[in-house]
């Protein structure tokens, strides 16, 4: 089997070498393309105004001037189309950070997995909330490979992750959880250029709101990895009805 990763945070980021190290000790074996440098917050955004011109890295890696997203199509569409390299699944990380609630809408690393969605194996974004553990997000997901594989999921489901950043032998379990929602973030931060131009920075995301029992956000806060089913089908089921309203004069 053929793993396809990528990330937002670039081709040099310790999190992602830590991932495609740790897969191939497990005997997978992994393509890596990434963007050549932090793409993260662009979401899910292509590329479109100039081409993409892939570098091959000493490491065996790929870099592209471009998004998470163009990587990801990149490497499916063109890079490995070939039947020799067999992509299966991508996966997307090690994200330095937090990946919930949110955040998905935002994440570029959410974004690369979800660039993989017609594959026949689920895509998986990971993200260790912090910047200091990524041996234990990455021994999270050696451990959860082989179960996610006897599962039926539905098509062109992602498998959104979060790891507490600390030891692995210090998690406290797994959780199956549904996306938490942050509070509004804080207004733009107004500053000044040393050329003397307004300019603006964007401000954290907000904290928690909705994210009691059940949440990505508990799960994190109970020290528990965090393992939460997303798909890219945006339609609100529950305004359908309501709308419906709108056609029926």
């Amino acid at each position: 089997m053929a793993f396809l990763l990528s990330n937002d945070d670039g081709a040099h980021a310790p999190g992602l070498a830590e991932l495609e190290r740790s897969l191939k000790e497990a005997g997978y074996d992994c393509h890596v393309i990434a963007p050549d440098r932090d793409r993260s917050g662009v979401s899910n955004s292509l590329t479109l105004d100039r081409p993409l011109h892939p570098l091959h890295l000493d490491n065996g890696f790929i870099s592209i001037n471009g998004t998470p997203t163009d990587c990801v199509h990149l490497g499916l569409n063109a890079l490995y189309r070939d039947e020799k390299f067999k992509i299966e699944r991508v996966i997307a990380g090690i994200n330095s950070g937090a990946n919930l609630g949110d955040d998905v809408i935002y994440s570029g690393t959410v974004a690369a997995a979800m660039e993989g969605r017609f594959l026949n194996k689920a895509a998986v974004a990971i993200s260790l909330v912090g910047k200091k553990h990524f041996t234990t997000a990455a021994q999270v997901l050696i451990d959860l490979l082989p179960k996610i594989e006897t599962l039926s999921l539905p098509e062109r489901t992602i498998i959104n992750i979060n790891v507490p950043d600390v030891p692995y032998e210090q998690l406290k379990g797994i959780e199956i959880t549904r996306l938490g929602h942050r509070a509004r973030s804080d207004n733009p931060v107004l500053t000044t250029n040393p050329r003397g131009k307004e300019c603006y920075w964007i401000s954290a995301a907000g904290e928690g709101a909705d994210a009691g029992e059940g949440t990505d956000f508990y799960a994190i806060e109970q020290g528990k990895v965090s393992i939460t089913p997303i798909q890219a089908d945006m339609t609100h089921g529950n305004a359908l009805e309501c709308l419906t309203q709108l056609a029926s004069n």
